[in-house]
């Protein structure tokens, strides 16, 4: 009988637990968010880097400021706790004031068709999306059981997110001009998220991971799609590593971590290059549990929330092979350092090819590609559709110089707007695996430069400026990382690192001219593309 009772009062307890712990993640945060008042604070409490603070103080992001930033002119402002004046002094401001920042581009925009989307198709797709939002919400209060009197959303034709898409044209994400930029990365900092879930990617790997590969995505790095109150969305990746962190010698590109500063660094860096192929980027402190956990209604997401022995919110990829604690990002105790970047349009309003780079790298422990056994290799690459005729071998070198800059050796495919045809930008998406070794430059990343021996001359001149000490480059991104919330975003040998490889471009480029001449090496305008013999320039000299 003894036996009986203290296996009954086990059973209790164990149902207790369970209950308490049903109580905590489930029913409690539905009750908080019918109790919390939906009014935004007038301030945001997480203007710095804050490393400890409770739920309570960490209080949802504030409302927008109508505080609008022209790049154009380098008024880049820290955004949180109002603006931040510049002196005369500032080199970011004289770099955007350089005439390179201001010639006109070519080919000159000529009408609808230089347009990625027609306004009024674009903006009746994002009404029925709208539409069909407020159908989803309605239902799920119902099926809840749910009272709330948040009116339904309304789309904003003003919210910058619209006003970025409607923006993009074939000469870039946003224009040198463009108000929007700044006013989305404040949106994007600041805005409350009304909904949090797994990217489509994360996705298509939930219970349809092959173990045998290699490459295992959601291990290690988790990436979540966040929408905000004025119905924009970005990727937010969370933070893995500490800034002063080396990725080892002996780790594989492939294995390595994502990095959220690596992605907000590499926006800045592509508008300072005038790429403008970088999403826009920024940097938040996200409280984990009131805005993703609160606002999800992806049961697996919610399923994988844990408080970690140190009390910390913590949560990870939901994948079978990697189902485990120790591959979790986690709060301090719930305020979580991350990047968020804008999401492009619809493939549905503006269709993307994704094209695997002629000088992808092997995906595996051993194997090699032909071109890092063949020098020659970009003769062949040049008699292949669209690389025989169009700029597409021009923007791939882009690509690949601003990749060495970054260290990311994980360019395995480019993506581009269809409607642009072959002379389309290529999108730099996905630059999370830069700035892992500030210590070591990878000369392979710059084969494309080497092996070819062309460059714009746009982008060469560029570069040049970016080496002179009046625009020095390193300079110039420590101070437009400065306006970031989570500044210093790159550690000082990454910063450095930037003028190094920088050096190591303009060499090449001096070997390419010296083996084949300056206007075989120089494609002068955007028609025109040099095709000198294939010969290797040595980095090494």
């Amino acid at each position: 009988m003894p036996g009986l009772r203290r296996d009954r009062l086990l059973t209790l307890l164990l149902l207790g637990a369970l209950l308490s712990a049903d109580l905590y993640f489930h029913l409690w945060p539905q009750v908080q968010r019918q109790l919390r008042p939906r009014e935004s604070p007038a301030g945001c409490p997480c203007a710095g880097r804050a490393s400890s603070l409770d739920l309570d103080s960490a209080a949802a992001p504030s409302a927008p400021r109508t505080v609008v930033h022209n790049f154009s002119h380098a008024r880049l402002r820290a955004e949180t706790g109002g603006a931040r004046p510049r002196g005369p002094s500032s080199k970011l401001q004289a770099l955007f004031a350089h005439p390179l920042y201001n010639v006109p581009e070519e080919p000159s925009l000529l009408g609808p068709e230089d347009l990625l989307l027609a306004s009024q198709e674009a903006l009746r797709y994002y009404r029925r999306k709208v539409a069909r939002w407020n159908r989803r919400q309605k239902l799920y209060k119902e099926q809840m059981n749910l009272t709330s009197l948040d009116p339904p959303l309304q789309l904003r034709l003003e919210a910058s997110w619209v006003q970025f898409h409607l923006g993009i044209t074939r000469h870039g994400l946003y224009s040198r001009a463009s108000p929007v930029v700044s006013k989305l990365l404040h949106d994007m900092r600041h805005f409350p998220t009304i909904s949090a879930d797994y990217s489509q990617d994360e996705k298509a790997l939930l219970g349809a991971c092959d173990c045998s590969q290699i490459v295992k995505p959601s291990g290690v790095h988790l990436k979540l799609v966040l929408r905000f109150s004025d119905f924009g969305k970005a990727m937010f990746k969370p933070m893995r590593q500490q800034r002063d962190e080396e990725t080892p010698a002996d780790f594989f590109y492939f294995i390595d971590f994502q990095r959220h500063n690596a992605e907000i660094a590499a926006f800045h860096l592509d508008r300072i290059l005038d790429f403008r192929r970088v999403p826009p980027t920024v940097g938040r402190l996200v409280n984990v549990t009131k805005e993703i956990l609160e606002v999800t209604k992806n049961e697996i997401l919610q399923s994988v929330f844990f408080v970690s022995p140190a009390s910390n919110v913590c949560f990870f990829a939901k994948c079978p092979y990697m189902c485990k604690t120790e591959y979790a990002v986690c709060g301090n105790p719930h305020l979580l350092e991350g990047s968020l970047s804008a999401f492009l349009p619809s493939l549905n309003l503006a269709p993307r090819l994704s094209v695997p780079n002629p000088w992808i790298r092997s995906y595996s422990l051993a194997g090699k590609e032909e071109w890092e056994l063949n020098p020659l290799y970009c003769d062949t690459v040049k008699q292949i559709y669209p690389y025989d005729s169009s700029n597409r071998l021009l923007n791939i070198i882009d690509m690949a110089i601003f990749d060495f800059l970054i260290g990311n050796m994980d360019r395995h495919h480019y993506e581009m707007f269809t409607k642009f045809g072959d002379d389309g930008f290529l999108i730099h998406l996905d630059n999370a695996r830069g700035f892992g070794r500030h210590s070591h430059d990878e000369l392979s990343i710059l084969s494309p430069l080497s092996q070819c021996c062309m460059i714009k001359k746009k982008t060469l001149l560029h570069l040049q400026l970016l080496a002179q000490a009046d625009y020095r480059l390193s300079d110039v991104m420590r101070e437009s990382l400065l306006g970031d919330q989570l500044a210093p975003v790159l550690t000082e040998p990454h910063l450095l690192a930037l003028d190094r490889r920088l050096h190591i471009i303009l060499q090449t480029v001096e070997g390419c001219i010296e083996a084949h001449g300056e206007q075989s090496v120089i494609a002068s305008g955007p028609a025109e593309r040099p095709a000198p013999d294939s010969g290797q320039v040595n980095l090494t000299n």
